[in-house]
Formats: C-alpha cells, sequence, structure tokens
C-alpha cells in the first residue's frame, strides 16, 4: 500500500511540474530522506529521467532545540545540486503541526532561492500550528493531540507501516 500511495504521489508531482525539468526531490532527515529516494526512484521509473534527491538535517533549525536534548544529534545535509531556480519537492513522513517543515524551508532558503518549493508528506494528521499545508498528500489520518503517528520503513525499521498510537505507547 506505502508503494502504491508514493507512486501516485510521483505521477501527481510529475503531472503539476510538467515532467522533470529543473525538478529536484529533497526530504527532511530521516524518514523523509528515505521517502524522498523512494519517490525520486518512482519518478524515474515512470519517466525515464533521473531527478536529483538531497537530504536536509533541520536540527539546528528547530525552535525547540534546547528542550529536545542538551546535546542534539546532527545528521548531514546533503545537496549535490544548486537549489537556484529549482522546482524543489520538500519531502517529510508526518506533517502535524508544520513546524519541521518551516525549518525546512528556512534551511533551503540559506541554501539560495528555488523556483518553487512545494511539500509532499506521506500522512497528513493535522492540528497545524503554522499556516502550512501539503501540496501532495499519501493519506489524510483524522488524530487527537493525545495520539500520534509513526511511520516505518523498511530502511530503518525493517518494515513499511504507518501506527496510529496513543501517548505514552510509543515513540514519535
Amino acid at each position: 500500500m506505502m508503494k502504491r500511495t508514493l507512486v501516485r504521489m510521483s505521477h501527481e508531482i510529475l503531472e503539476r511540474n510538467k515532467g522533470t525539468k529543473h525538478l529536484a526531490i529533497v526530504g527532511i532527515q530521516r524518514r523523509g530522506a528515505h521517502l524522498a529516494h523512494r519517490i525520486a526512484a518512482a519518478i524515474k521509473k515512470i519517466d525515464g529521467r533521473a531527478v536529483p534527491v538531497g537530504v536536509l538535517d533541520i536540527t539546528l533549525y528547530r525552535d525547540d532545540l534546547t528542550m529536545i536534548a542538551t546535546c542534539p544529534v546532527v545528521q548531514n545535509t546533503a545537496l549535490d545540486f544548486d537549489v537556484e531556480e529549482k522546482r524543489i519537492v520538500l519531502v517529510d513522513d508526518v506533517l502535524y503541526t508544520g513546524r519541521t517543515v518551516r525549518c525546512g524551508l528556512d534551511e533551503l532558503i540559506d541554501l539560495g532561492r528555488p523556483h518553487s518549493i512545494q511539500l509532499a508528506v506521506l500522512i497528513d494528521r493535522g492540528h497545524r500550528e503554522l499556516p502550512i499545508h501539503a501540496d501532495y498528500v499519501g493519506k489524510t489520518v483524522s488524530t487527537t493531540r493525545t495520539q500520534s503517528v509513526e511511520v516505518r520503513l523498511k530502511e530503518i525499521d525493517d518494515v513499511d507501516e504507518v501506527v496510529l498510537l496513543e501517548q505514552g505507547s510509543g515513540n514519535s
């Protein structure tokens, strides 16, 4: 089911952007990065053209950095292309408050001036705190604030699944 959802989203991305010209896919570490690679692979399979893929680590852009850890783990930001004039599709696993996406937008803008930035998320669970809306959504899931949505991917968790958890019953 996840594969089919990502293929559908890839078709939508190609249709909206009229192909792959000036298109780049950028995933937010960790799971968004893996989803970005999957979307790029699906686009290549559909269109026959490879699109550049990058990865952002938004850790140092977080507005709650001092609350999450005294010594945060910073991973790699890896963009092997210039963002100038690119149509960037920013990818994340779950859209919730919008704060993670805001961090990704801030980092992308610090790297240059893209033509546009679009947002693709596997799960939109609502409860926005910022005016952020996804352009491509795999699935919208109604949740309460006491619930969390956990996306598990083969690359990290050895399984592809989305799990709805009650507060205190898992990580998220």
